[in-house]
């Protein structure tokens, strides 16, 4: 059984994924914004490749294996990028100087993130890329499209600033998830390890990032950038009593827009947890962020921030009177409920997703995937915090399990 599941390549893996849409590595902070903010991906890949320079001429796109250049993928920018690039000391002074920079300056500077890899690479072959560092798998797709067709496809794309074909191919990419999610299918395979718990299989790990409610959320920049690298979060954590409080994540900042740096910046981590709540920024929020900009200097950052929140803060007037009500205790007195479920809601935002020492790896796996992050935290019954349980711990096991069974 083992042999059938190792005989699996990485292209079985992408069967029905769709194309990457990508930005030419010449693009612009602005051009990326705006192409994220259209986008339905959390990411958008960048590509240092000929032919994207080229299109803005209006040259064809839809070039030929023979022809002398090479595309690559060099990495990947989200929103969350964004929002930290702002929130640099000289780019709140200046927002609309920053966005005219190259995208360049938002990939981050730790190699092997994104690797190309073969079709035919083995399912082993990528576990081990991904625990060498990779968090995308750059794989190639056959396009059965004609090549007219192809080139009408192309130029829609580069309508909204995107581009999909690369030397007349398509690439997808693999994630953690796509693994962990094929494994799961196959979980059957590796009993009786799934129903171990992840205490008992030592992949708790403890060596986290927190951050205290009361801290300024200026503070957290270099947190939530090491959090963005490695896909996990920044917990935050009563400082006095160690308990999770809640969390403040790339998953959650990438719901967001580019202003959310204004918050960064101004606000405290418990108040910065309120205003990327689910429902809106709450008015007496924003009215806080406006002031400390404007007590500030930061006149450029305080128009920007105000054109982005006047239809936030028209819809957060209509919000339900509860709603308001938990908003103000929050803000006002700096209070927080805590749950001692071992599950989250559903809908989520600055609450975290949580599990028990004594969970087996398998409802771990299920907790992640359903709530599509790839980390869960670890807590006690008092709701201390123990640790994290991340993908890449569970690709562990499965890669020692595997190498057993060869």
């Amino acid at each position: 059984m083992a042999v059938s599941l190792l005989a699996n390549e990485v292209s079985d893996l992408c069967l029905g994924k769709p194309a990457l849409r990508s930005l030419p590595v010449t693009a612009t902070v602005s051009e990326a914004l705006s192409a994220l903010k259209n986008s339905d991906d959390n990411f958008l890949s960048v590509w240092n490749c000929d032919h994207l320079s080229k299109t803005k001429s209006g040259l064809d796109c839809d070039h030929h294996e023979g022809d002398d250049y090479e595309c690559r993928c060099v990495g990947k920018v989200s929103i969350v990028d964004v929002i930290c690039y702002l929130c640099e000391d000289k780019n709140l002074v200046s927002p609309s100087v920053a966005l005219k920079q190259s995208v360049s300056v938002l990939l981050p500077k730790i190699p092997g993130l994104v690797v190309h890899v073969d079709p035919s690479s083995s399912l082993l072959e990528a576990i081990d890329l991904i625990l060498e560092g990779a968090q995308n798998l750059v794989v190639p797709i056959k396009t059965r499209l004609s090549s007219s067709i192809s080139r009408r496809k192309q130029q829609q794309k580069l309508s909204t600033g995107l581009a999909t074909f690369h030397k007349g191919r398509e690439f997808c990419w693999l994630t953690q998830e796509d693994i962990v999610r094929f494994l799961l299918s196959s979980i059957g395979l590796f009993s009786p390890i799934p129903a171990l718990s992840i205490d008992t299989l030592g992949i708790i790990n403890d060596e986290i990032v927190t951050i205290d409610y009361n801290s300024p959320a200026s503070s957290t920049l270099r947190a939530i950038s090491r959090a963005l690298a490695t896909q996990t979060s920044v917990a935050v954590v009563d400082g006095d009593e160690g308990t999770l409080i809640g969390e403040l994540s790339p998953f959650t900042l990438g719901c967001c827009d580019e202003t959310v740096a204004a918050a960064i910046a101004t606000l405290s981590s418990g108040d910065l947890m309120a205003y990327v709540d689910c429902g809106g920024p709450p008015e007496d929020l924003i009215r806080v962020v406006m002031a400390r900009l404007k007590h500030r200097g930061l006149e450029s950052m305080l128009h920007e921030f105000t054109n982005s929140t006047t239809s936030i803060s028209t819809f957060s007037t209509s919000s339900s009177s509860s709603d308001e009500e938990s908003v103000t205790t929050v803000h006002r007195s700096g209070k927080y409920s805590r749950s001692m479920s071992y599950s989250a809601r559903m809908v989520r935002r600055a609450e975290a997703i949580v599990c028990h020492p004594k969970s087996s790896l398998v409802a771990v796996m299920i907790q992640a995937i359903a709530h599509r992050v790839n980390y869960v935290w670890v807590i006690e019954d008092d709701c201390s915090l123990v640790g994290i349980v991340t993908f890449c711990n569970i690709l562990k096991v499965f890669r020692e399990h595997l190498e057993v069974m060869l």
